[in-house]
Formats: structure tokens, sequence, C-alpha cells
């Protein structure tokens, strides 16, 4: 184990945050005063980069490095997901699958940098201290993390403010709009204030409090049709023009947060045991979500709609617990694009005041087939056929009824 007084670079996960922007001089203060070396990841935050490399250095670090991870963050890990069907308690798992890409970024730095450890600003009561360090343990198992909030005498968001504030730390939050917040190409958290009572519905028309879209009752009376094109599982065109996957969530972020769809409020089950509200914003997803499944229900066979939906919840809870790096997660991933083989065509959708409303589906791989499937007169289907099937079919049930019947009457 690393002495402390032997830690001289220490790698932080810095977001600019409440959390990361006052543990760069915590670190110098309990650290022997190390080299910090910020590494910021962009999954699509936006504008809460700016100003983050002049803020890092001004507080202590040495550098600032950003890395650009929107696009293999979403094909190598979002799309990956969705092609599972995975969705954790209803959540789209939008902080969970960012996680394990920047704890690997973390710990290649920190190999590279020469680092003694690695820090991050997760707290002790949430998931994403776990996914972090189990994806650092993956490509730097012997490297040191330092978790702040597991050790120093900070107790609350409040006491981070005071200490912000005593150090000359700026910040883009104040004590009325101190929402933990997490927010990335694919969705947006909230979490804490007056959320933390489930009983107090979210402030969705309040001014600020929704950042990806507006509420179903601020979207417009007209609905908005859209054509969602699917190769092999991945969403691949919009309205009929091809889009990577950068440009494809980025224009149903747009297209959903208009016309209020992906708003999520609930109380899930954290891995740490505890129960946790959060209000959630994945507009796009939302609308992927939705199209990929109605597009299975054309081109999977029963046994594998319905074995896939097991291999689903196994695969979100998978993510949700951290453990993406982690053979049981590839060996699902296999089985998965497997099957998504044939999952090609195209789902048009109807997007109206938070609704999203099928409106056609079709695929050269469906397996449905009108001759058979309709009321009409058909040459296909024989229903006299069924009584045999449903005399061999039933016999287990019968034999028993006979047994019991027998023994009752002796």
């Amino acid at each position: 184990m690393t002495n402390e007084k032997d830690i001289k670079k220490i790698v932080l996960a810095y977001s600019g945050g409440l959390d990361t922007s006052i543990i760069i001089p915590w670190l110098k203060e309990n650290y022997n005063n190390p080299e910090i070396i910020a590494v910021s990841a962009d999954v699509g935050q936006g504008s809460e980069l700016d100003g983050l490399e002049e803020k890092a250095i001004k507080t202590g670090a040495s550098k600032l490095i950003i890395l650009d991870l929107k696009k293999e963050f979403v094909e190598d890990y979002i799309y990956p997901t969705l092609k599972a069907g995975a969705v954790y308690e209803e959540y789209l798992l939008g902080t969970s699958f960012a996680r394990p890409l920047i704890g690997k970024k973390l710990a290649e730095i920190a190999i590279k940098e020469k680092a003694d450890a690695i820090c991050h600003g997760c707290t002790g009561k949430g998931n994403d201290q776990v996914r972090f360090e189990l994806a650092i343990k993956a490509f730097a198992p012997e490297m040191k993390i330092i978790a702040p909030w597991r050790i120093w005498n900070i107790k609350s968001r409040e006491e981070e403010i005071e200490y912000a504030e005593k150090h000359n730390i700026p910040l883009k939050i104040s004590r009325e709009t101190n929402y933990s917040k997490d927010k990335n190409i694919w969705h947006l958290s909230h979490e804490g204030l007056d959320l933390e009572d489930p009983k107090n519905m979210p402030q969705y028309d309040k001014e600020g409090f929704l950042e990806m879209g507006v509420s179903p009752m601020k979207a417009p009376d007209k609905p908005t049709y859209i054509t969602i094109g699917f190769e092999k599982g991945v969403p691949v065109t919009l309205d009929g023009k091809k889009l990577d996957g950068v440009e494809m969530v980025t224009a149903l972020n747009k297209l959903g947060g208009e016309n209020g769809i992906g708003l999520l409020d609930i109380v899930e089950n954290r891995l740490v045991g505890m129960k946790s509200r959060g209000v959630y914003e994945t507009p796009g997803g939302t609308i992927l979500y939705k199209a990929h499944a109605a597009l299975e229900t054309l081109t999977l066979d029963r046994d594998t709609a319905h074995y896939k939906q097991l291999i689903a919840d196994q695969y979100a809870e998978l993510v949700y617990f951290g453990k993406w790096f982690t053979p049981l997660r590839e060996g699902l991933q296999a089985f998965v694009d497997k099957i998504e083989e044939n999952v090609t065509g195209t789902v048009k959708l109807m997007l109206y005041k938070g609704n999203i409303i099928k409106a056609g589906i079709e695929s050269k791989y469906s397996l449905y087939n009108e001759e058979f499937a309709t009321f009409d007169e058909d040459n296909v289907y024989n229903q006299a056929d069924s009584a045999g099937f449903i005399n061999l079919y039933g016999l287990s049930i019968k034999v028993k009824a006979l047994m019991d019947k027998k023994n009752k009457n002796n």
C-alpha cells in the first residue's frame, strides 16, 4: 500500500462541480502538496466544460486534460446497452454506463503520467464510487484510489459550499439551486433539495429546472412525426438521413425535448442498499428505446424475445452495479449481437405532449405474416390442426386431473 507521504502525483476525475472543485485544495492540504493532474471527460455535458482549465489551475492543479469521449460513449457504451434493451427499474442508465468509460480513461492517464493515485469525488452513499473503482481495478489494479467523501470531515453539500467560499473557489450554484446533477449527451439527473421527499412533485415548470426540454404541459399542441432506421439493432438514419451516434442522439434530444418526452421520476434501489429518489431527463434515449423495442416485435421470434427480456434485466443490473468490464457482461453482449442481426428496418413514431405513439413499423426481416394472422379467410392455416396440438399440449394436465378424480373416488 502506498504511504500518504509518498503520494506525489494524483490524477483527479474533475468535473468542475461542487465536489471536485474543493477536492483540489483539499488534496493539497492533506497529502503533502502533491501534483494534481485534473482530467475532464467530455461525454456531452456541453457548457459545463467552459472555463474549467482556468478554474482547475487557479485552484491548484498543474494541468487539465480534457478528453472528447462523446463518439466512443455513444457507439461503444450507449448503443450496446440499447441493443440489449437494458433498463434498471425504468432508469435508462445515463450515469451508469458513462462511469466505466471515464474510469478506464483515468486509469490509462494515471499509468501514462506515472501517478501514485487516482482520486474521485463520489460520495460513500452512491453508486458511482463503485462504477469508477471497478473500472480502475480492471485497468490499473494496483493503483491507490482516494475518495475524499469517505475520509474527510465535510458532511454535507452545505459544508462543501462553506469550504469553497473560505478558499475563494468560484461555484456555478447557490444554496437555493444546489441540486446534485449529472449531465451527459444521454441524460440529465436531478437529486437533492425538495426531491429528497417523494411526496413533492418535481418543479418541472420552474425556470431552470429542466435543461433538456420542456414539460408535457408546455409542449406544442401539434404532433411531430419522425422515422428512425435501424441496422442490426443500431439506429443509423433519422427521417432518411444517415447520422452517426452523436448526431443521432443530439437530434433526438432536441425533438424529444421540444415535445416533453423522456421525463422520469423514480425511487430506485441503489447498489449500496438504500432507496434514492431521482428525476431524469432522457428525451432522445426514451425515443430510441421505444423505437428499438417496436422493431423487435416484428423481427424476433417468440422464444428469443422472451429470453432476451431475461438477458436485458441481467445486463441492466450489471451496468447499474458497475460491472461493465466483466466476462459476463461481454458474454451477454455477444448473445445480444447475434440475435440483433435481423433487427433492421424503420419505425415511424408520433411525438405528442410527452407521449411516444407508434405510427408504423417495417422490416424486410419481419416475422409477421398477414396470411397467417388474418381474421379473414386464408389458404395457409388449417384451424383443425389446433385440436391435435391442444390434446398433446394439455396431456399432462388431463392425466393429473384423471389421477385426482380416481383418488377422490377411492
